[in-house]
């Protein structure tokens, strides 16, 4: 078993009440767990009416699999209209049974962030 973790910050336009907080985020976590079978939790910030911290975690059986949900969603998160993708950062547990969670893989890298928004600028889904 494989877990996908994505962890992000959306910048919400125009909100000027929580109901405009509420629906971008009730929104985006709907689509999601549509699109993606994914779950989704705004797991901070919840005090800022323009901010949004949200947790995504997918389950599977392929590891690089799991990555390319990850990627897609993430280019997804890029192309938002109502609001702007902030920090991102991911993290995918491989083979849960057999490792201790000190190896797992984690990414905060930069250079992938500019990979995506190259590749969604390319081939816009």
């Amino acid at each position: 078993m494989h877990i996908g973790i994505l962890q992000f910050d959306l910048h919400i336009h125009d909100a000027r009440s929580i109901k405009d907080k509420r629906r971008v985020v009730s929104s985006l976590k709907d689509r999601l767990h549509r699109e993606h079978q994914a779950s989704v939790a705004e797991v901070a910030l919840q005090d800022r009416m323009a901010v949004a911290r949200l947790g995504l975690a997918i389950v599977g059986g392929d590891g690089r699999r799991l990555g390319q949900v990850l990627d897609q969603i993430t280019l997804k998160l890029r192309s938002l209209h109502e609001a702007e993708l902030g920090d991102v950062s991911r993290q995918i547990i491989h083979n849960t049974e057999d490792l201790p969670a000190s190896e797992c893989e984690e990414s905060d890298d930069p250079e992938l962030a500019a990979e995506l928004l190259r590749r969604a600028e390319e081939d816009p889904e």
